[in-house]
């Protein structure tokens, strides 16, 4: 949906990305949200919050090396405390919008997975989810950055639809309230989906995985440009920035005549080898 040849530069041509340090204190925050769940609720405080961020690093190191990058030539560890300082300050504000030592979240990152009847899988890995005694289930997900302007709110919406919809089609249940937790601003903002949402959210996946089934079987990859595009990091082999993209490395067939990136295919089950079979909410 951002944009159709980072997503073939992604998932097909499988480039490196460099880490970020914002995706990464993203990371370490959400790593030390879950595990802070591990006490009981009357020692879920700040300082104890704060006191996790450490090991939490320590573990991410452990488990990816290559971000110790991020701080190569910070021979004083500076630029290390600062940024483990701003990742302190993030979860110090959740404090200030939700209330630990009342929850007892049913699930933690937990990975959720279905087939729709069209034989497309949607799967993903959602936050927390809260269960209430009457049975109302909520969906949170925590941002690190700020909460976008009313006319981008669409698209992390999007994202807490399509669990919905995940949830939905996995349980028989339509979530009663999606939050969005954004500790870089301090907002919270929700939505309460109904079925027709779910419905409109699965139609506009089943579209979507067409598109991508015709750029796949084409190699029809555009780009779209936008504000984000100075952030990526495939520049150099981009043609918006006068770059050539790699060798294709699946076969292709002619684009019938009239076909676009928005063209009909069959069914996504019909998928070959080596093309993308699922849809995936990050």
């Amino acid at each position: 949906m951002q944009c159709p040849l980072l997503y073939r530069f992604r998932v097909i041509d499988k480039l490196p990305e460099q880490p970020s340090e914002a995706a990464t204190r993203g990371t370490l925050v959400h790593a030390v949200l879950e595990r802070l769940f591990d006490a009981p609720a009357a020692d879920r405080t700040a300082p104890r919050a704060r006191a996790l961020i450490p090991g939490q690093w320590d573990r991410l190191l452990e488990s990816k090396p290559e971000l110790g990058d991020l701080f190569a030539g910070d021979a004083e560890g500076e630029r290390l405390s600062r940024w483990l300082g701003e990742a302190e300050r993030l979860v110090e504000r959740w404090f200030s919008l939700e209330d630990p030592t009342r929850l007892e979240p049913a699930e933690r990152e937990l990975f959720v997975e279905t087939e729709l009847e069209s034989g497309l899988r949607l799967r993903g890995v959602i936050d927390r989810i809260d269960v209430a005694p009457t049975g109302d289930v909520r969906i949170v997900d925590y941002k690190t950055g700020k909460a976008p302007r009313p006319e981008y709110a669409d698209g992390p919406l999007f994202q807490m639809k399509f669990y919905a919809l995940v949830i939905w089609r996995l349980k028989g249940i339509v979530p009663r309230r999606l939050q969005l937790v954004y500790l870089g601003s301090g907002d919270v903002l929700t939505y309460d989906p109904v079925v027709a949402d779910l419905e409109r959210v699965e139609r506009k996946l089943l579209a979507l995985w067409e598109a991508i089934s015709l750029a796949t079987e084409t190699g029809d990859w555009r780009p779209r440009p936008t504000k984000l595009c100075g952030w990526c990091d495939h520049q150099a082999v981009c043609p918006e920035f006068g770059g050539t993209p790699p060798v294709y490395p699946l076969s292709v067939r002619p684009a019938e005549s009239g076909e676009d990136d928005q063209g009909r295919m069959g069914p996504p089950d019909r998928a070959e080898a080596g093309r993308p079979v699922a849809l995936e909410g990050l």
